[in-house]
């Protein structure tokens, strides 16, 4: 018998947090019934999310995907022009390992390993993510100093850890993050009077986006999955 968000993670639907918010809605049955928090299911259960029999993963799939601007972060909204599900397009069902809001682009890591996205996005983890920034203005020593070592975001009353950040041009940095606070670079940059003109994340832990084409996808190779698996303290990597 398995918890029912774990169970959900297992099949790849999405992670354990997601799960609770998914059970919370009364989005998921179980054996016709609505489900309710930490009841437990098996194999045998017939567990259905917004009316659809969730089966469980047959093998894991891990996506590397280098998201556009335009593309919306969420499996089904009637409001976005066009999903991250429906523009990948994917012959399994895959969920998202970290957002990147719409007016952002760059990589995207998709599974339907519900452990893995478990483990990448839970912040005490403190894994890894890098973004190549373009602003609206030129950048001073001063910004890049108070950036690096936190900043407190009035919206959200949170300050933000401290990170590493390199300038590379004039107008452009580059800013290793390990937490991910909504549109935090955005916001960040926002306290000291800045624009970003452009954001593309440019690696996720041992992973990058260097040779991904602009909307396109690969499946990670074996050595990146050891590695990535090794790093989220999920062991050696199985299909």
């Amino acid at each position: 018998m398995t918890r029912i968000n774990k169970y959900l993670a297992e099949c790849g639907v999405c992670s354990r947090r997601e799960a609770d918010k998914l059970i919370e809605q009364k989005r998921v049955t179980v054996n016709g019934e609505k489900a309710v928090s930490g009841m437990q299911v098996c194999d045998l259960d017939c567990v259905e999310v917004n009316g659809k029999k969730v089966k469980a993963v047959s093998e894991k799939v891990v996506l590397a995907y280098y998201k556009p601007v335009g593309i919306t972060c969420t499996e089904k909204d009637r409001h976005a022009e066009k999903t991250i599900v429906e523009a990948i397009n994917y012959p399994a069902r895959l969920t998202y390992a970290g957002r990147l809001d719409k007016e952002s682009e760059g990589l995207i890591l998709m599974t339907n390993d519900g452990e893995l996205i478990q483990c990448m996005m839970k912040g005490a983890n403190r894994h890894e993510k890098e973004y190549l920034v373009k602003v609206d203005k030129e950048i001073t020593k001063e910004f890049l100093m108070e950036m690096s070592k936190g900043v407190y975001l009035k919206e959200l009353d949170e300050t933000t850890r401290p990170c590493k950040i390199q300038q590379i041009g004039k107008f452009t940095f580059k800013i290793v993050l390990t937490q991910g606070l909504n549109r935090q670079i955005r916001r960040m940059c926002a306290c000291f009077g800045y624009g970003v003109k452009s954001l593309t994340r440019i690696r996720v832990m041992n992973i990058e986006l260097a040779g991904l084409k602009y909307g396109a996808y690969r499946e990670l190779s074996t050595e990146e999955l050891s590695k990535l698996y090794q790093l989220c303290g999920m062991g050696k990597y199985r299909k």
